[in-house]
C-alpha cells in the first residue's frame, strides 16, 4: 500500500468527506436491520434433535429460557479431526459477549454437524465456553444451507441463495430463531459468506488499520489465517 503524505489540514478535509459517507452507511444499516426485523416469520415443523453437554436437546431447548436465539454454524465435518480455522476465527469473538445478549433476551449457540464429543475436545483446545451443540444425525444443517449432500456436490446445490454448481460440503452461516408466546419456533433470518463479516470483531478493526485487511496479495484472502494456537509464535 502507498500512502499519500499532507497537511493536518488535508487530512481533516478529507475525513469530513469520508465521515459523510459512514453517517450514509449507519443510516442504511438501520434501514436494513428494520428491514430485517420486518421478514416473515417461519413455523418450525420439524423435530430438530441435537446433542450437547447434558445430553440430547431440541431446538426449543438451545433458547436456554431466551425468546430469542442465534444460532453459528460452525463449520465441523463429521469426519474432521479439527474445526474450520475460518469459523475458529469468528468464534474467537464470541465468549465476552455472550452475557450480554442474555440481557437483551437473546442466545447464542454453534452448531456443528461433528459428533459432540469431536465438539467438546476441541472446544477445550480453543478455551471457549459457549454452548455448542452437534447435530448429527439431523437435517437441520441441510435444512438451512450450510451442508450439502454427496449428489449435491456433484450435480450442484444452493448455497447464499443462490445456485452452485458444486456447492461445498460443510459451508458457514448464522441463523436467528424467536419462540412466540405458545412456545412455537420460528424460523426469522439467515445470512452466509460475506454476510458474516459484522460479526467478526477482529475484521471490523483491521478495517481501522491503516493497511487494512492487507489480504489483495495472497493467493486467496484468509490464507494468512490460524488457529489462534497454531502461528508459528
Amino acid at each position: 500500500m502507498t500512502a499519500t503524505m499532507g497537511t493536518r489540514e488535508e487530512w481533516t478535509a478529507a475525513r469530513l468527506g469520508l465521515l459523510a459517507r459512514e453517517k450514509q452507511l449507519n443510516r442504511l444499516r438501520d434501514e436494513l436491520a428494520e428491514q430485517r426485523r420486518q421478514l416473515p416469520w417461519v413455523r418450525i415443523d420439524k423435530d430438530y434433535r441435537f446433542d450437547g453437554p447434558d445430553g440430547p436437546r431440541s431446538l426449543r431447548d438451545l433458547f436456554q429460557d431466551r425468546s430469542q436465539l442465534l444460532v453459528y454454524h460452525f463449520m465441523f465435518g463429521p469426519d474432521w479431526e479439527e474445526g474450520c480455522p475460518s469459523c475458529s476465527f469468528w468464534a474467537d469473538s464470541f465468549d465476552g459477549i455472550a452475557v450480554h445478549l442474555v440481557h437483551r433476551d437473546v442466545a447464542l449457540a454453534c452448531v456443528s454437524r461433528a459428533a459432540y464429543d469431536k465438539l467438546a475436545a476441541y472446544q477445550a483446545r480453543m478455551g471457549w465456553s459457549f454452548p455448542w451443540y452437534s447435530s448429527a444425525g439431523s437435517e437441520f444443517n441441510f435444512d438451512f444451507g450450510v451442508s450439502s449432500t454427496p449428489d449435491e456436490q456433484q450435480h450442484g446445490g444452493t448455497y447464499n441463495f443462490t445456485h452452485q454448481d458444486h456447492p461445498p460440503e460443510e459451508a458457514p452461516g448464522i441463523s436467528a430463531f424467536a419462540t412466540n408466546e405458545d412456545g412455537e419456533v420460528f424460523h426469522t433470518y439467515s445470512c452466509y459468506s460475506r454476510g458474516l463479516d459484522p460479526i467478526n470483531s477482529a475484521y471490523q478493526l483491521l478495517d481501522l488499520a491503516p493497511r487494512g485487511r492487507d489480504e489483495g496479495d495472497l493467493d486467496w484472502p484468509m490464507a494468512w489465517l490460524r488457529r489462534h494456537d497454531d502461528y508459528d509464535d
